[in-house]
């Protein structure tokens, strides 16, 4: 995973802004619309549970937007309508039945030489009927036009709505399970399971005064951050900090500069390289506790908010940023 600190950056040029300019919107668009479709009926993960009681087909399985849907035969051919749902298939070594991926599927390497079916916000649903999938991947900024018209078409879909770590990993049983691959997922989740305990088992013990205060820097004009019902806040917290914008509300909430000054946070992170620079270089921060002892970090964006297997390796790097005394520093 990329990790660059206050130190490490500034000998960096920005002739790349402008591509990373636009991924960051694109994220920010992406990071507003999906957590405000929250589903009441969401099964949580279970470490202890065994795969599903039915692996035969047809079976029918109720998504996370409460669809119930019959697949009727194991999938030979998969469409994802989203990065996250094509790293959770080749996670489960199934990325040879994947036939269709968005533009912004670039994990892993194998995806992008998938055939591409538009992006994620503008499906080509003539692309979709000419490669004639047994099962599209979906999530919920799919249910308004998308998923009702694939379904019109005669498409089975599925759609996929995590919000913390435990529906994550509920969502890779899901994906296990319509696939014929309910074992693969099983040990997937299990290896997530005892990663993370491996980062609580540390943390949880921790006093309020043990963990250091932490600002996660979505995007700077206005400075937005992470509230409670976010991954990251989840993150921040099982890594054993305290998210300085718990108390600013839900969703993605923005601080003002004087907020964050009264905070004065001892970590800072952020996931685009703009913000980044932006921080560094902002007079009005030079006193604040992380500016002070250069924790000023920037983290690989796809890693920290996919809702994918590699979200675990997100929480051991904010471990090791937050607590490198506990868990060794970042390499």
């Amino acid at each position: 995973m990329k990790i660059l600190n206050s130190s490490s950056y500034m000998g960096r040029g920005i002739r790349l802004q402008w591509l990373v300019k636009s991924l960051v919107m694109l994220s920010l668009v992406l990071l507003v619309v999906l957590p405000g479709f929250l589903v009441g009926c969401r099964v949580t993960y279970d470490a202890t549970q065994t795969p599903a009681d039915s692996t035969a087909f047809p079976m029918t399985v109720t998504d996370d937007l409460g669809r119930v849907v019959t697949i009727d035969k194991a999938p030979a051919k998969i469409v994802s309508l989203a990065p996250s749902n094509t790293e959770i298939v080749f996670a489960l070594g199934l990325g040879d039945r994947l036939v269709g991926v968005t533009q912004s599927c670039n994990y892993p390497e194998e995806a992008l030489q998938k055939d591409k079916i538009g992006d994620f916000a503008q499906i080509d649903m003539e692309r979709i009927v000419v490669i004639d999938p047994d099962l599209i991947l979906a999530t919920d900024i799919h249910k308004q036009d998308v998923i009702p018209g694939l379904e019109q078409l005669g498409f089975t879909v599925i759609s996929l709505v995590p919000h913390n770590l435990d529906e994550v990993m509920a969502s890779i049983t899901l994906i296990g399970r319509v696939t014929g691959a309910p074992e693969e997922a099983s040990r997937l989740v299990a290896d997530m399971s005892r990663r993370i305990e491996a980062v609580t088992a540390k943390t949880a013990g921790l006093t309020e005064a043990q963990r250091p205060r932490v600002l996660y820097v979505i995007w700077h004009e206005p400075l937005m951050s992470v509230g409670t019902t976010t991954r990251i806040h989840e993150l921040i917290e099982k890594a054993g900090g305290i998210n300085i914008a718990r108390f600013a509300g839900e969703g993605y909430p923005t601080l003002a500069l004087e907020e964050v000054i009264d905070a004065d946070p001892q970590v800072v992170v952020t996931d685009n390289d703009i913000s980044l620079q932006f921080l560094l270089g902002e007079p009005r921060l030079g006193g604040v506790d992380a500016w002070v002892n250069g924790r000023i970090f920037g983290i690989d964006a796809d890693i920290i908010n996919r809702p994918t297997p590699r979200i675990v390796e997100a929480l051991e790097w904010l471990a090791s940023l937050i607590h490198p005394g506990i868990f060794g520093p970042v390499e």
